[in-house]
């Protein structure tokens, strides 16, 4: 009978992957391809960077040298293959940040669910690596934090080395005072990226040395699928860049408020909601965030529907329907009216929301956590 009902859950699981896959119009693995393209470009004799793939945008390689180095696998083999391969060790990483933010056993329908978010799906879809950088990073601060392993901070490094957006999370353990786990995340990008200048100098040094300040090369800010704050702005502003002066304005209350609520939930025991806060945090102030890069947002959501409150449950199952439903694709681009911004903006401003909102309170018993006064009172109370 028990085994019955896994064979249900699974292929009720399978089924509901390939219905999640019909709402991303980029199918396909689109993004796999481009990064097997420049891979196989790059150890054929061409430039990594200069690489522009046979697409509408004529798109490139945008991550670090170290990344590329990871992908080499990648260009010997077709990209279904890649992509496929991309997809299992994916939902291998999602399975097990999952089980590890839930302590318990893992709820068979909570990663159903998860799979049919607008982040998840179309990281799986586009061939997109973000879920093995969510898992490295969930499964270092959750699980070897938790144990005090001396190795706490190793995933958040190599993760920070492939992308640079996962190091946020390395001022997450300074501010929470972390530092031997900071430190290895530090060193670990250290020597990670040193690596890859010893194999790639040149192309290590035009990357940081000019390509990293080039947001442009991403795509133009005010693309609607940009659900970062800079694409807000851009999109409030009627222009292809944010304001000069307003991102990073915004952008420096957001990081402090995001940091400073996830120290406080952190202090609570509450390192659901502290991750989810740092990874929303880290979404918003980055130039560009493509809705595949939103995975901690699924995260959040488990935070406020664990919090027991009845109002908090109505706004995460409000919260997962648009992630389901996507209402950024109902909209045309430079659509007007109050109802197309609100459609074309769902995810920043419900990050917003969530970042300022986001119960940090855990019914575990609080610890004082020391950072940043507070109406002065220096230390956190249940």
């Amino acid at each position: 009978m028990a085994w019955r009902s896994r064979r249900s859950t699974v292929a009720s699981g399978l089924l509901l992957l390939l219905v999640a896959a019909g709402f991303d119009r980029h199918y396909r693995f689109f993004d796999m391809a481009i990064y097997q393209g420049a891979v196989g470009w790059w150890i054929r004799g061409g430039e990594l960077y200069s690489y522009q793939a046979p697409v509408q945008g004529l798109l490139g390689f945008t991550y670090p040298p170290f990344a590329a180095l990871v992908l080499l696998p990648t260009a010997l083999v077709p990209v279904g293959v890649a992509g496929w391969l991309n997809v299992l060790l994916s939902l291998l990483a999602l399975a097990l940040a999952l089980r590890a933010l839930h302590r318990n056993v893992l709820p068979v329908v909570v990663f159903v669910a998860v799979l049919a978010t607008e982040p998840v799906r179309q990281t799986l879809g586009l061939g997109q690596v973000n879920l093995v950088l969510f898992g490295l990073v969930v499964l270092d601060l959750a699980v070897l934090g938790r144990a005090g392993s001396r190795w706490t901070g190793i995933g958040v490094g190599v993760a920070t080395a492939i992308k640079l957006t996962p190091g946020l999370f390395i001022v997450y353990l300074l501010v929470t005072r972390r530092w031997r786990a900071a430190g290895t995340a530090a060193a670990t990008v250290a020597a990670l990226t040193a690596s890859a200048c010893l194999i790639a100098p040149r192309e290590t040094m035009q990357y940081f040395g000019d390509l990293m300040w080039r947001t442009q090369r991403v795509g133009a800010a005010d693309a609607v699928a940009n659900q970062s704050l800079s694409g807000l702005l851009a999109r409030l502003s009627d222009s292809h860049t944010a304001p000069a002066f307003w991102w990073p304005a915004l952008s420096a209350v957001v990081l402090l408020v995001g940091l400073r609520r996830a120290a406080q939930a952190h202090g609570y025991g509450n390192e659901v909601a502290a991750l989810a806060l740092v990874g929303l945090t880290a979404n918003l102030i980055t130039p560009v965030a493509w809705t595949h890069h939103l995975v901690f947002l699924p995260v959040a959501l488990i935070a406020l529907a664990g919090s027991r409150r009845r109002h908090c449950l109505g706004a995460a199952v409000l919260c997962y329907a648009l992630c389901v439903l996507s209402p950024i694709w109902w909209v045309d681009e430079g659509a007007d009216g109050a109802v197309a911004f609100l459609a074309a903006n769902t995810f920043v401003l419900m990050m917003i929301v969530l970042v300022w909102t986001l119960p940090v309170r855990h019914q575990e018993v609080a610890r004082p956590v020391h950072w940043l006064p507070d109406n002065g009172l220096h230390t956190l109370r249940s």
